[in-house]
């Protein structure tokens, strides 16, 4: 039996889990829920061709999927599962550094002429957008991974600590510094945000 998606959007993300750990089609509720934004998210944290982060993201919803019984039930099911693609993410960014992959091109020589796939939501920022996202690019990852958490895919203080893995206070910390930088940044090349 297959699961319609007007069911999906009609459990909460506790009662699909629960139901996931039942029946396996209810699984694919939570890949609909959460595919977008997670794509999303992999893109923003570390540019990449659009097929690596497929890649990730399958391998994370595999993961996701053998430890439904082990998920902490203290936490968000959202803040599960961005951990889970986060810990992903940071493997494959690992792997590649740790093999020298890229390391003859520079960033731009191999990414510049890379079409970053759109999604409709976002292109109503347009150029404002490509701007935000060619600064963060310039941050160090540690600044770049808390800003995008907190203000592309705009989680909690609570959420983040629990993705990360940090006191919430970490988090204040870490994203005024982040804010900061961006901001040095964006005043270095003449570009005005608020963040």
């Amino acid at each position: 039996m297959l699961v319609a998606s007007v069911l999906c959007k009609e459990l909460s993300d506790a009662e699909i889990l629960q139901k996931s750990l039942e029946d396996l089609d209810y699984f694919s509720c939570i890949f609909e829920r959460y595919e977008r934004q997670l794509m999303r998210y992999i893109l923003r944290l570390a540019r990449m061709p659009e097929q690596e982060a497929q890649d990730i993201l399958q391998d994370a919803f595999i993961k996701i999927w053998k430890n439904l019984h082990a998920m902490d039930p203290r936490m968000k099911i959202s803040s599960w599962i961005f951990r889970i693609v986060h810990n992903e993410t940071i493997s494959w960014l690992r792997k590649r550094n740790a093999f020298g992959r890229g390391a003859l091109l520079s960033w731009e020589e191999k990414y510049d002429d890379m079409e970053m796939p759109s999604f409709a939501e976002e292109e109503r920022a347009g150029l404002k957008e490509q701007k935000v996202m060619d600064l963060l690019n310039d941050l160090p990852f540690a600044h770049r991974e808390i800003l995008v958490l907190r203000f592309l895919e705009e989680l909690s203080y609570e959420e983040i600590s629990d993705v990360l893995r940090i006191p919430e206070g970490t988090v204040a910390t870490r994203i005024n510094r982040a804010k900061k930088g961006f901001a040095r940044l964006a005043t270095e090349q003449g570009i005005q945000f608020e963040l």
